[in-house]
């Protein structure tokens, strides 16, 4: 079956395609694959930008869509980037201006005061008017690194450090990564509701 991803972002796109193959049941399509332009992002939640995306995506389409909202949520920040992750520095999607930023806004901040995790909240409707989506939610607690190490992954994964490996997100291979990253564990728990 289809399942529509509400989002053009390539590396969620890869990732959840990984993530979703082992399930057999569903083909995963970007919405820009079906010409479905983004969404604007207005909810003031994870929950709320998910479930706004995968409506959209749905109505669009006349396809189950599957929305996927998440970001960094740095504690001696507020919270922030948070739901601005992907826009922090202006641009949307600008990842080196948004780790520069980040990385400004933690200048002098001590490596034990960084905490951080990365959350993502997955929306599956069935049709754009499902009154019963299947929303889960994954968390990855972390760092944040100084200085960017690593060149894989996306975003901000080069200055997020996994405390159990010691490495950075973007220094970890794909299948650890998505073993153990917050839309990894997302996708884990929206598997079991489906099944």
């Amino acid at each position: 079956m289809d399942l529509v991803l509400a989002s053009g972002n390539a590396g969620k796109l890869s990732e959840l395609r990984e993530l979703l193959g082992d399930t057999g049941r569903f083909r995963l399509v970007a919405q820009s694959e079906l010409g479905v332009a983004d969404v604007e992002e207005t909810g003031l939640t994870f929950i709320e930008n998910a479930l706004s995306k995968a409506r959209h995506a749905a109505r669009a389409t006349g396809l189950p869509a599957l929305g996927d909202d998440s970001g960094l949520c740095v504690d001696a920040l507020g919270g922030a980037p948070g739901l601005y992750s992907a826009r922090y520095a202006g641009a949307h999607g600008d990842a080196d201006r948004n780790i520069d930023k980040l990385l400004h806004a933690l200048d002098g901040v001590p490596e034990h005061a960084r905490s951080a995790r990365f959350v993502c909240v997955l929306a599956l409707l069935r049709s754009p008017d499902d009154p019963s989506p299947i929303v889960a939610e994954g968390r990855w607690e972390g760092r944040i690194l100084p200085a960017r190490r690593g060149a894989r992954g996306f975003g901000y994964d080069p200055v997020f450090l996994d405390l159990a490996h010691g490495l950075s997100a973007a220094e970890l291979d794909p299948a650890t990564k998505n073993a153990i990253s917050h839309r990894g564990r997302a996708l884990a728990a929206l598997k079991q509701q489906l099944a």
